[in-house]
């Protein structure tokens, strides 16, 4: 059976990007972490000199409840990889002593005198692909409303829980990053054992057009809302609101926002080396989802640590 981690990449690739990404809160509300496991046009090698625009590189971003986050980035070279068969499944990605399959993932950066490492296993009831577009690209996410366990080891510090903490794991591939795109995942564990997940995407396509769609994962149940009204876009402030109509919802209204003086902005490259663009993300964001249902209360859901909001680019 798939599993929606299958690489689509083969290593002799000289455009394309690739990347599996783990996206958790921790349970006691004291910050979060982004992994990313990522092929970058490998069949071109290095793009410059810079070691981290090897063909593989590790991510590994800490997002404190108090404080600036920081990004540990380590680049490896094609010799060092190892990657499943394309289409091909179970997943298998290495690079150096960092390993991602389809259920646990483990990594070991030192990078500017800073050791990270950490050991992790998920599970998840829900996974879906909220966009495919062929050799274009897709974004697909295989844990949806994951629970993780295991450990993090920051320097001297340790993150250590069972569980340790909820998110998600999501993969995307594409010839080029968007021009202009903005993702929102939210996760909110819920004490009858459902846990609720949302996740939207939108960005643009060739000739002026546009992308959107989200996912709502309620109560064991998937509603999909293949157009949503974007209220306000706020690439400055990061911030995003939204309605989405569906004919089992009266409304689903929802507001993402960044801790505005916290926000993380990071360089990406272009697949085909001619430059860099800004990435801003919270994964910390604070969420609140209202869902009014036909013949039930209104209900809203909130969250300052179970939400993560990016966005890059412009749409003008």
């Amino acid at each position: 059976m798939k599993t929606l981690n299958e690489p689509f990449s083969k290593l002799s690739m000289r455009r394309r990007y690739e990347v599996w990404f783990l996206r958790l809160g921790l349970a006691d509300g004291s910050g979060a972490w982004w992994f990313r496991y990522l092929l970058s046009s490998p069949g071109r090698g290095r793009c410059g000199d810079d070691a981290r625009r090897q063909p593989a590189q590790v991510w590994a971003t800490w997002f404190p409840r108090e404080g600036k986050a920081r990004s540990w980035i380590q680049g490896f070279p094609l010799q060092e990889i190892h990657l499943s068969p394309r289409r091909a499944s179970p997943l298998l990605f290495e690079a150096g002593e960092n390993r991602i399959t389809e259920n646990e993932c483990r990594g070991r950066l030192e990078v500017d005198g800073h050791c990270i490492r950490w050991d992790l296993r998920y599970r998840s009831a829900f996974r879906m692909e909220l966009s495919s577009k062929g050799w274009i690209g897709f974004s697909r996410t295989p844990h949806s409303d994951a629970i993780f366990s295991g450990e993090i080891i920051l320097d001297n510090e340790t993150f250590r829980g069972e569980p340790l903490a909820y998110g998600m794991q999501g993969h995307n591939c594409g010839y080029r990053h968007r021009k202009f795109w903005t993702w929102t995942h939210l996760h909110f564990p819920r004490a009858n054992g459902f846990s609720s997940t949302f996740e939207a995407l939108a960005y643009e396509m060739p000739w002026g057009r546009g992308f959107r769609r989200a996912v709502l994962w309620h109560e064991g149940q998937k509603y999909d809302f293949r157009h949503f009204s974007e209220l306000r876009r706020d690439p400055r402030h990061l911030v995003w609101t939204m309605n989405c109509p569906n004919s089992k919802f009266a409304l689903v209204h929802v507001e993402v926002r960044g801790r505005e003086s916290l926000v993380h902005r990071l360089p990406y490259w272009k697949t085909d080396c001619s430059g860099q663009f800004e990435v801003a993300n919270d994964s910390l964001a604070i969420a609140r989802m209202a869902l009014r249902l036909p013949r039930r209360a209104a209900e809203e859901l909130t969250s300052d640590s179970g939400a993560v909001l990016e966005m890059a680019g412009t749409d003008s």
